[in-house]
């Protein structure tokens, strides 16, 4: 099972012409198919005498693969997303092939000060100062997570006493919020945005002195979203840090989606006061052209982190040093070293070539709002700040939505389905692919 056999190799090889293949040619919309019709072809993959490497990659290849739908097919615009780069794609084969450990700096030192060179570019661009760091995890729920975890351990130091805890956040804030939140075992305080849409500091002051003023409980962090992943919407990030400062709460800035735009010059205004957060995170594999799965994790003062999530046994104080152990910085311990695919495209391609990228990304959203603007069935919701174009298709029913989004896979055209906004029906764009075109989205736009 362990030897390197001229069948592995082989495998290694047809593994390579699949891979390059798919990266080589338009990668496939395809779309799911039942359980039922997957087994009445396949039968039970798992069998004594195991189905050889050839088969069991046939199997993949010509039914399982084609069951899934591409994230980074350029007519995949729906939720938000992932279109990795080459170079990002290729590394990741190099990655599961290395067998690398991720979780200490004395297994992975290489690979540690790699992601970590990565994850100075965002601390630099967000403004935050050179002693912060991080660490990259598996997605953005879990490194919201891991980042409140800290902050309610250093609201308990300051207020022992406090019996309910609270998260402040807006109603468009990212349904991992409310997970975190069920996970610690604390309430959410979903907070009124203002007439922009914005969650900021003047709405955020008034909800937490009244719950302060009238109830036990205290809220231990404020979060502001860089991007809602519905419309694309950045938060009043330089009021609510004001508010968090005033206040002495921890100020954490959820830009799993939207935080990329802090490298494209168009758009970095909107991020202002991002530079005041105690933590932000953002998926590379959403709007960074990274493979799955990676969430930068980024924390103004790493140390507080490392006290809470730093794992204490017999067989981990060798490696209870000065160095930097990722494990120390969130929730996990076994790691794979996730942000390294991300670090060979951003050092191969440069830092220019990515700002180029998402600005395209931004360029195509604008651009599509004008033809949605004209379009005689269309109506636009919200005119993007970033790269998400949310309109309406004029006296449709939620049924027809539903429909038409289904209709759109069916024929391979697109996979666009529909989501909500204030209760009402809406489709949207996500742009985050450098590859889809304004005449993939004019064929969308045809059947509508």
């Amino acid at each position: 099972m362990h030897e390197f056999t001229q069948e592995v190799e082989e495998l290694a090889k047809a593994v390579m012409e699949y891979s390059l293949e798919r990266l080589k040619s338009n990668p496939p919309l395809d779309g799911p198919r039942s359980e039922q019709d997957l087994y009445a072809e396949l039968g039970n993959t798992i069998t004594p005498q195991g189905l050889g490497g050839k088969q069991t990659l046939k199997v993949f290849t010509e039914t399982l693969a084609l069951a899934c739908i591409s994230t980074d097919h350029p007519r995949n615009l729906a939720f938000i997303p992932s279109a990795p780069s080459e170079y990002a794609n290729l590394f990741d084969l190099v990655v599961g092939a290395s067998s690398l450990y991720g979780g200490s700096w004395q297994e992975g030192a290489g690979a540690v000060f790699a992601e970590n060179q990565a994850l100075k570019w965002l601390i630099d661009i967000a403004g935050l100062p050179k002693s912060a760091g991080g660490v990259f995890v598996q997605g953005g729920t879990m490194g919201n997570l891991s980042a409140l975890v800290v902050a309610r351990d250093q609201a308990r130091k300051a207020h022992p006493n406090v019996k309910r805890w609270v998260i402040a956040c807006s109603a468009e804030s990212h349904s991992s919020i409310t997970s975190a939140a069920h996970v610690m075992d604390v309430d959410v305080l979903k907070v009124a945005t203002n007439s922009e849409n914005r969650l900021d500091g003047a709405h955020v002051a008034a909800a937490i002195d009244e719950l302060h003023t009238n109830s036990d409980s205290r809220v231990f962090a404020i979060v502001g979203t860089a991007g809602t992943t519905n419309l694309g919407i950045v938060d009043d990030l330089a009021t609510l840090a004001d508010c968090a400062q005033k206040r002495q709460i921890w100020f954490h800035v959820d830009g799993a989606y939207g935080l990329a735009g802090l490298c494209a010059p168009s758009v970095r205004p909107l991020f202002n006061g991002v530079e005041h957060a105690d933590s932000f995170i953002v998926d590379p594999h959403k709007w960074l052209f990274a493979p799955y799965d990676a969430c930068a994790l980024v924390y103004r003062n790493p140390e507080l982190a490392r006290e809470t999530h730093t794992q204490h046994a017999s067989y981990l104080e060798t490696l209870h040093d000065d160095s930097w152990s990722p494990s120390d910085y969130a929730i996990h311990l076994t790691r794979r070293v996730r942000g390294l695919p991300f670090w060979f495209s951003l050092a191969a391609h440069g830092t220019n070539a990515y700002t180029e990228a998402v600005e395209e990304g931004i360029r195509l959203a604008k651009e599509s709002a004008k033809l949605i603007s004209a379009h005689p069935n269309l109506e636009l919701v919200y005119e993007p700040e970033l790269s998400i174009v949310a309109f309406t298709r004029k006296g449709w029913t939620a049924a027809q939505y539903q429909a038409w989004s289904d209709a759109l896979l069916e024929k391979q055209i697109g996979f666009i389905p529909p989501s909500k906004n204030l209760g009402e029906p809406i489709l949207r764009f996500a742009f985050v692919n450098p590859w889809t075109s304004l005449d993939d989205v004019q064929v969308i736009l045809d059947t509508l």
